[in-house]
Order: structure tokens, then C-alpha cells, then sequence
């Protein structure tokens, strides 16, 4: 692989409209009219004239060897590129775009050789189109795709242009998303866009979903490795960004109707620990120069946003090196006083364990991994927080004492001895949330905090998690909370209804307990409650 491959890489995974090397400056994108830098030290004027040379053909090669401007194109597996360069006294200076004519070329013979047609990748890399002022999205893709005949006669300029519309109609939608608030946009064949709205699915008013108009929307913006891995694979993972108005994480899939898809909102300016509400107590986690520090959850619960706004608190007050390791990439982090480094698995690694194993060599101080998914995984966090790093990772588990048991259990009952010593000596804290739905609208998020003192160090070692809660419950002044201390908070605030708040209890009968101290009707518990003991009364009455 070339060298510059690997920033082409980001420029397409970004939707950057130009990639600039100017000699004594750092590489920069150009996405939505500002530049976003892309390396972290300025280029020299040979590194811009070996990266261009080590691609050039013949001639544009001699003419960079004699110092002369040239442009030439350049293809490889994300496109076709355009590159110009020029001379600013003796600055070397290099502009990359896509080369949109070599790109439909190469397109229509990738198309020729596929089953389907696929989206060019120049259309990914396209300034974002304005809200069409005619026909529904979805009808129009559908028309167009109908004229075009696309899943049918396969014609390769015909699937381009039918495209071109299947992305408009497409970022259209996930604007309407943003506009509405809505956290997911569902893509279903047989059904009309779906949205989730302050927790609940959502039909819009618009026309059914064919398989092909949905086939064309994602492969309309799929980078080019995943639309080999949805061809091979039937689901792939990948992020799309509209500029200027939001980052979405996408995964497209396929079921018994056809292939689908949902599309997550990801705000466009990062969060911070002040808007999140999140406490002083785990906000000092950020300042710990080693640790694992672990935010857990179900799936959309918040985690993502969580760990953002814990990572732009490390980038405002430190001055350190911080590597994130995700899949894909969802809030994207300006340099400030930190330098953040973001690699994609997939695009820019292999896997998380091999790209958390690369950075120790990467001379990191802090290392967020996106997902502990597997047991090397697991282990190798827990080896690089004991060596002097601070770690963030996620799990999808529902309490502070269920993560540290899912962590144990992972491994082989021969080693979980040592991993709970190891766990007991490196975990700093767990936030696990869960989010709730607001009165009035939007969700609240209640978080339950279990910090690393001495007494919970114990009771890890010595394999007594299920006491965790009774320590926690007793540390409230260590700043320590328990999720129904959380939820009753959130019900005494007047932001969630009693109801709601008991659904997301785990240990239910407490938390009704506290709800009847503060004089709050739990006749709505009561069904749930009765039923149980006359269950167990039955047997009792046999003997």
C-alpha cells in the first residue's frame, strides 16, 4: 500500500471534498469550507515529494525530480483522484480531489464485473445536496430507479445516475432526523423510513421501501471496503457525515425482506462533561494518569456520548497523547491541548486487540478502546492499565457489579483467580446508564457510579461482588450512587414518571420501597408484585 493511501483513506471515510500537502504545514481536509487537520507534525518538503513520487507515473515522477509542478491521477481501492501540484517560491504545495470522470469510468467497469451496480465513490465525497423542493425523497429515488432499471438491466451509467438521486433522497432524510431530534433513522423494505424519537419507533409519512431503492441508498455512500463486505458478509459498519450538519453511524444489513439499515445520530459538535451533567467524582477519573475506567450499558444507552464528553475533558485540561480505537469512528475530536489520534477498525486496523496491542508502541497515555469485545481483548486492557496508562473501554452490561462479573467470567476458570487480582489492583471506576424517557419529551440518562476504594478492592479479590451494592449504598458521601438512587433522582427532579423509572429498575422491590418513603403511588407495581407471591403460594398451600 501506497503511503498516501492511507490519508486518501480518511479523506473518503470523512466525505473531505480536497486533501492539501503543503510543505512546513500539516495535511488538512477540506470538508464543508474548513480545514481539518490530518497529521500531527508539519510535512517536509520531501515527505510531500516522496508521498506524491511513490504514486506518480513516469513523467509527473521525473517532474517531481526536477522540482517541477505537475498533476497527474492516481486510482486505487477508494477511487479515482485528481492531484495538482505547484510551487510557492520553494514550498512545495499538493491538492488531491476526486477525479469524478476516471471515477465513473472505473465505476462502470467495477459494475460491469459485479452482480449489482454500486455507488462511485465520487458521489460519497460530494458537497452535501439541498433539500430538493419537488416530490417526496423516497418516491423519487423509487421512480428513478424504476427508469433506470436498476437490479434489472444492470447498466452501469444508469445505476450511477439513479445513485446520485438514491443519495440525495438519503441525506434528505437524515437531515429530517437531525431537524426532528430523532436519535435512529430505520431503513425497511415493506416499510416507510422509521425514526426513533425520544425512545419511540416512529413511521414517517412517506412512500414504501422497495428493495431496490434501499440496496441504492447504502450503496450510494458506502466506502468501497464495505461494499465488499456487505456483498460477502450481508452487514457491514461505517460512518457518513453530512458537513455542517451531523455524523451518523451506519450499519446496513440484510434480512428476510431485503436489506436494511439504521442510521444513528451523532452530533456534530462534541459534547461536553458540563452538558452531560456528568459528577465532579467521575470527572476526576479523567485526571488518574492509570486505570481502567469502564462505561457500560445496553445498546443506546448513551455510552458513546458518555465517553465524548470524558475525552473532550482529557483534551481540555491535559497535555497528552490519546488514542481511540473504535467502530466505527462517531464524534471526531479537534486537537487541543492533547493530541487525539482515531483509528477506525476495519479502515485503519485490523481489530481492536491488534490495534490496542500497537498502542503501547505508539507512546499513548490514554487509550479508549470503543468495545472490550472479546477475552484478548479484555486482557490486554487490563494488562495496559496496570502498566501505567489510563484506559476507557465499554460493555453492554447493566450494573457496576454485573461488569465486574462479566469481566471475571470471561475468562477460563484457571486464570480467573489472577484477572481478579489484576482487576481488583487496575479498575478505577464503572459508569453504567441506562436512559429514560423525559416528561415532556427527550430521555434522561441514570447513571450508576462505583468508584475503586479500598473496601471494593476487597470484595473483588476476594470473588464477594454481590456485596458491591451494600458498599456503594454506604458511600454515597465518596460520591458513589446506585441506579435506583439515580432513577428515584430523576422522579424527585420531576424529569422521569415513577413508571417509567420502575421499568428500568434492576432491583425492583428497593426501588419501590423508596418511591412509597417519598409518598409516591406505586399502584402501578402492584400487579407485577402480587403476582409473584401467589405464584409462590401455591405450592405452599399443597403441603
Amino acid at each position: 500500500m501506497a503511503q498516501l493511501d492511507r490519508l486518501l483513506s480518511v479523506m473518503v471515510s470523512q466525505r473531505a471534498t480536497a486533501l492539501r500537502l503543503d510543505e512546513s504545514e500539516l495535511a488538512e481536509l477540506e470538508i464543508g469550507g474548513a480545514a481539518r487537520p490530518v497529521t500531527k507534525t508539519p510535512l517536509t518538503g520531501p515527505q510531500v515529494v516522496a508521498l506524491l513520487r511513490e504514486i506518480a507515473p513516469p513523467d509527473s515522477a521525473g517532474a517531481l525530480d526536477a522540482g517541477q509542478p505537475t498533476s497527474f491521477s492516481y486510482v486505487s481501492e477508494e477511487g479515482a483522484f485528481a492531484i495538482q501540484t505547484s510551487r510557492d517560491g520553494a514550498r512545495w504545495r499538493a491538492r488531491v480531489t476526486m477525479d469524478e470522470t476516471r471515477e465513473r469510468q472505473r465505476r462502470t467497469g467495477h459494475s460491469k464485473a459485479m452482480p449489482q451496480p454500486e455507488q462511485p465513490a465520487a458521489s460519497a465525497l460530494a458537497p452535501a445536496h439541498p433539500a430538493p423542493t419537488a416530490p417526496a425523497p423516497t418516491s423519487a429515488v423509487q421512480a428513478g430507479a424504476r427508469r433506470d432499471g436498476i437490479g434489472a438491466s444492470g447498466d452501469a451509467i444508469g445505476s450511477f445516475d439513479g445513485s446520485e438521486r438514491a443519495k440525495t433522497a438519503l441525506d434528505l432524510l437524515l437531515r429530517t432526523i437531525v431537524e426532528m431530534n430523532a436519535s435512529d433513522l430505520h431503513l425497511r423494505c415493506g416499510e416507510p423510513p422509521i425514526v426513533r424519537l425520544h425512545g419511540e419507533m416512529k413511521r414517517l409519512d412517506q412512500p414504501m421501501l422497495d428493495p431496490e431503492t434501499v440496496e441504492q441508498m447504502l450503496r450510494s455512500i458506502m466506502p468501497e471496503r464495505n461494499r465488499h463486505e456487505f456483498t460477502e458478509t450481508n452487514d457491514t459498519d461505517y460512518a457518513y457525515e453530512i458537513a455542517g450538519v451531523a455524523r451518523f453511524r451506519a450499519n446496513a444489513l440484510k434480512d428476510r425482506n431485503g436489506p436494511a439499515a439504521v442510521f444513528r445520530q451523532i452530533p456534530a459538535t462534541v459534547v461536553t462533561v458540563e452538558q452531560m451533567g456528568i459528577s465532579p467524582e467521575v470527572q476526576r477519573l479523567c485526571q488518574l494518569n492509570k486505570g481502567l475506567v469502564l462505561v457500560t450499558g445496553p445498546t443506546g444507552s448513551g455510552k458513546s456520548t458518555t465517553l465524548c464528553s470524558l475525552i473532550d475533558l482529557v483534551n481540555r485540561s491535559r497535555s497528552d497523547h490519546v488514542i481511540t480505537i473504535e467502530d466505527p469512528i462517531e464524534f471526531v475530536h479537534p486537537n487541543k491541548k492533547c493530541i487525539i489520534t482515531q483509528r477506525q477498525v476495519g479502515v485503519h486496523t485490523g481489530s481492536f486487540k491488534s490495534a490496542l496491542r500497537a498502542a503501547l508502541r505508539e507512546d499513548p497515555d490514554i487509550i479508549l478502546v470503543g468495545e472490550l469485545r472479546d477475552l484478548e481483548t479484555v486482557s490486554i486492557a487490563i494488562e495496559t492499565a496496570e502498566t501505567g496508562h489510563l484506559v476507557f473501554g465499554t460493555l453492554h452490561t447493566t450494573t457496576a457489579a454485573g461488569t465486574i462479573d462479566r469481566v471475571i467470567d470471561q475468562f477460563p476458570a484457571d486464570r480467573q483467580a489472577q484477572i481478579r487480582v489484576m482487576l481488583a489492583e487496575s479498575l478505577r471506576g464503572v459508569i453504567s446508564q441506562t436512559l429514560c424517557k423525559k416528561i415532556g419529551g427527550g430521555r434522561a440518562a441514570a447513571r450508576e457510579v462505583l468508584l475503586s476504594i479500598p473496601a471494593v478492592v476487597n470484595l473483588i479479590r476476594e470473588g464477594k461482588t454481590f456485596q458491591i451494592p451494600s458498599v456503594m449504598q454506604t458511600s454515597k458521601r465518596l460520591g458513589m450512587v446506585t441506579l435506583n438512587d439515580a432513577l428515584l433522582e430523576l422522579v424527585d427532579s420531576g424529569q422521569v414518571e415513577a413508571a417509567e423509572a420502575y421499568s428500568k429498575a434492576v432491583e425492583k422491590t428497593g426501588f419501590v420501597a423508596g418511591l412509597k418513603s417519598r409518598g409516591v403511588d406505586t399502584s402501578f407495581a402492584e400487579g407485577e408484585a402480587g403476582a409473584k407471591p401467589a405464584a409462590a403460594s401455591a405450592p405452599a398451600g399443597k403441603r
